[in-house]
């Protein structure tokens, strides 16, 4: 067998080679679509994160953290970016600019590190108690192309589904209804529920509203706020 010895210069610019190739593969580039599949529905801004394959937003079955209760029942995502941020995941915040109405689309890019191979996305489902779009630490694909993922409305099981008007502070009961809504959202409901068995995020079961716009059990208009599985699409192309 015949062994040939590189020189320590040669072998040196191997290396160096080596090196600046992996630099190039060092970052991953993602166009990313998300799609308002519903009739009435809002979303609250919209946090999309690339991190590591061991950190999630949520997982369904287990208990909300404090992060996922506060963007889940008021909106705010403030602590979930600070949360990701020091888990060095790569994020988008509010590509929408505010909330996503039906049928409306939010397009923005996300360079992701080599380490984050996995995304996760969340907003908030108005009219809700706790209510949530989410993605869960879907596995980002190394080869290039575009690629469709239907998204579930989920429940933090934080929050009574009572389905009435309220703040939307985190352990308060009742809905959020800003301005976009108010119009559409009756009033003077007395609440569906006021417990739930289920503590833990599952898959929301929709919300039950009802016809009545100033009395009635639910403040959600049962015509137009109503929902069924998927309630969003995402579509991820990758460079």
């Amino acid at each position: 067998m015949k062994v040939i010895k590189q020189s320590p210069i040669k072998s040196a610019l191997t290396v160096l080679a080596l090196a600046f190739a992996s630099s190039t593969t060092m970052a991953q580039e993602l166009s990313i679509t998300v799609t308002n599949l519903t009739q009435g529905l809002h979303f609250t801004p919209v946090i999309t994160a690339a991190h590591t394959s061991d950190n999630h937003i949520f997982i369904a079955s287990e208990m909300a953290s404090t992060e996922l209760q506060t963007m889940a029942e008021g909106g705010d995502i403030s602590g979930l970016a600070n949360m990701l941020t020091n888990a060095d995941a790569n994020l988008n915040e509010n590509p929408a600019m505010g909330l996503l109405a039906p049928a409306m689309s939010a397009s923005f890019s996300l360079t992701n590190d080599s380490a984050n191979t996995h995304l996760s996305l969340v907003a908030m489902v108005l009219p809700s108690n706790d209510g949530f779009v989410g993605l869960d630490s879907w596995k980002i694909p190394e080869e290039a192309g575009t690629y469709t993922v239907f998204l579930n409305a989920y429940d933090a099981g934080t929050e009574a589904n009572d389905e009435i008007r309220g703040s939307g502070a985190p352990g308060e009961a009742g809905m959020p209804v800003p301005p976009p809504l108010d119009a559409s959202i009756g009033m003077n409901g007395t609440g569906v529920t006021d417990m739930e068995n289920n503590n833990k995020v599952h898959i929301h079961r929709g919300s039950l509203g009802d016809d009545n716009m100033t009395a009635g059990k639910s403040d959600i208009n049962n015509s137009v706020q109503r929902w069924l599985n998927p309630v969003a699409k995402l579509t991820i192309t990758v460079q």
